[in-house]
């Protein structure tokens, strides 16, 4: 069997037995391409030595610590594979140490600068002077509001089912990665910035009939995430943030952050994110420590 048709072996085993996505599939594909293009072709037939070349090869690209340990997780997860259907007899990777990684706070926005960029968002619905303008306000300030609301990852968030606006509850359910459900909350604002984008999309009879929240004529026949974040840049530069600052992901921790701040349970902020191992959500400690400094200088009897 060729390496070409194993990894095409592969990426549907991922697909099918572990419910990866589509944007991980396609991170899998380019990763285990760029190390068979590296090999002329080959990949099953890898050594160690091999591989720390590869790795090598790799840093003097360029890439950083995190970037390097990702592709050789896409070489385990490949090795993994071959050998528990039999095709190699070992796992050359077994033997090989990650990249370091230095770890790296999220970056997020303090609770301000999201206010204002809300508020901006909102604003343009009322100062749109058009049409299509007023349609694309109502639906920025919709997808803002419910990101910033529920914590949703970019891919969850343009994919959204049009039911998840059209009941009246506090929380919906969402699938995240590997096919797994969890419950998000719905903040009233959101629920209101989704009812008036519901009432401009019910205006246009292609946007009317679709399934999604957000439709759009595409391939998958939603919105981008590549769009999306093209709109949210821009509404940051004319909210006076800088666009470099803010993405669909920067929302995302800043949710989480502010939650802690306010004392929400690190295992509680798990489930919303939907991270399958608390390890993850750790990254979010140093608010924590933040909050529990704050609190002794406060209350503490001896602070001062």
């Amino acid at each position: 069997m060729k390496a070409a048709v194993r990894l095409e072996t592969f990426l549907e085993m991922m697909s099918a037995e572990r419910g990866a996505s589509e944007n991980t599939l396609e991170a899998y594909r380019r990763d285990l391409e760029d190390a068979a293009e590296f090999f002329g072709g080959r990949l099953d037939d890898l050594t160690p030595t091999d591989i720390r070349r590869w790795l090598d090869d790799i840093s003097a690209r360029g890439f950083v610590a995190s970037s390097q340990a990702r592709k050789l997780s896409a070489l385990r997860q490949f090795f993994k594979f071959l050998h528990a259907e039999g095709l190699r007899e070992d796992d050359p990777t077994s033997v090989i140490d990650s990249p370091k990684k230095t770890a790296s706070l999220p970056k997020t926005m303090q609770e301000d600068a999201v206010l204002k960029l809300l508020s901006r968002a909102e604003a343009e619905k009322i100062e749109a002077n058009d049409y299509a303008a007023r349609f694309a306000a109502f639906r920025l300030h919709a997808l803002v509001e419910t990101l910033y609301a529920t914590g949703l990852r970019v891919s969850e968030l343009v994919s959204l089912p049009v039911a998840v606006a059209l009941r009246n509850e506090r929380f919906f359910t969402v699938r995240g990665k590997g096919g797994k459900d969890r419950i998000v909350p719905l903040s009233p604002k959101a629920k209101e910035a989704l009812r008036e984008w519901i009432a401009s999309r019910n205006t246009v009879p292609s946007c009317a009939e679709s399934a999604f929240l957000f439709p759009a004529d595409s391939e998958s026949g939603h919105l981008s995430r590549q769009v999306f974040a093209r709109e949210l840049k821009a509404l940051a530069a004319r909210t006076g943030i800088p666009a470099a600052k803010v993405s669909p992901h920067v929302l995302r921790h800043a949710f989480a952050s502010h939650l802690l701040q306010r004392g929400a349970d690190l295992r509680a902020v798990q489930q919303l994110l939907g991270h399958a191992d608390i390890s993850t959500t750790q990254i979010y400690t140093h608010v924590l420590e933040n909050r529990l400094i704050e609190l002794v200088t406060k209350h503490h009897p001896l602070a001062d």
